[in-house]
């Protein structure tokens, strides 16, 4: 633990240098965290170091190849920079130029060559890529429109629900304020109606005075009117009569009798009552 608290310090100090160090909380997995960290950059740097080496050796040997071909060239040919013509020496910067682009070691035909034919390879694939992806956009671009429209028309749907819930939730309420309303009154009908009957059975009520038995005495009225109105129909003949006033006063007698008879059993069916 102290080892990697060393280390950590060590590296923290290297990499703030003049500047001071955050505080932080000195625990084991704040340690152990700052330990890879520290190896992970010390390893970066390493790596970083052997390229750079690597590039320098690299340097240095074109120089010396570059200085090689330069003596070639003035001690085989006489010629040396300063000897070249302006637009000789702009072909050859941009010929030195396209060979560093292109990444060949040397500017011959050789060398030049494969590269192009490999950034022509590169540049087909990329138009072929470049084609597919294209055509992948325009199939997303129509599937997003018809996403959008959808979800348009989804979102209308769902404002017309909620509206309408809203409105049926109030008309559910009004029923149901409008049915504790009924029940209530219901109940508080229901319990006077009982008290009422208690009422009328304590005060020994004659059940002939109900309104259900003075419907059914109405009805019963009616039919022995029914009854009269034949009886009455048959004494109109008789009503006429004068060639035999003993024979007619015998039926007028008969009818009267009969009325009489039908009157004293609607008068005593009333008085049961």
């Amino acid at each position: 633990m102290c080892e990697k608290i060393k280390k950590v310090n060590s590296w923290l100090g290297a990499v703030f240098g003049e500047q001071v160090v955050p505080q932080f909380e000195v625990n084991t997995r704040t340690v152990d965290i700052l330990y890879q960290l520290a190896q992970s950059s010390e390893a970066r740097c390493s790596d970083t170091a052997l390229l750079i080496e690597d590039l320098k050796q690299k340097a240095a040997e074109y120089q010396a190849e570059g200085a090689h071909l330069q003596d070639v060239l003035l001690q085989s040919v006489g010629l040396s920079s300063a000897s070249l013509s302006k637009p000789v020496a702009d072909c050859l910067s941009a010929l030195v130029d396209n060979a560093m682009v292109l990444g060949v070691r040397d500017t011959s035909l050789g060398s030049f060559m494969p590269a192009v034919n490999n950034l022509t390879s590169e540049l087909l694939e990329a138009e072929k890529s470049n084609r597919r992806l294209e055509r992948e956009f325009r199939a997303l671009r129509k599937r997003l429109g018809a996403t959008l429209v959808l979800r348009g028309s989804l979102q209308e749907d769902i404002n017309k629900t909620v509206k309408a819930q809203a409105v049926e939730s109030a008309k559910a309420e009004e029923k149901l304020l409008k049915m504790d309303f009924v029940t209530a009154k219901a109940n508080e009908l229901s319990n006077r109606r009982e008290r009422w009957e208690a009422q009328l059975v304590s005060r020994n009520m004659d059940k002939s005075i109900t309104h259900q038995a003075l419907v059914q005495l109405s009805e019963e009225v009616t039919e022995l009117k029914k009854e009269i109105i034949p009886l009455k129909k048959k004494l109109e003949p008789y009503m006429d009569l004068s060639p035999s006033p003993s024979l007619a006063q015998v039926k007028i007698e008969e009818a009267k009798r009969e009325l009489a008879a039908l009157d004293s059993q609607l008068e005593m069916n009333v008085d049961f009552k």
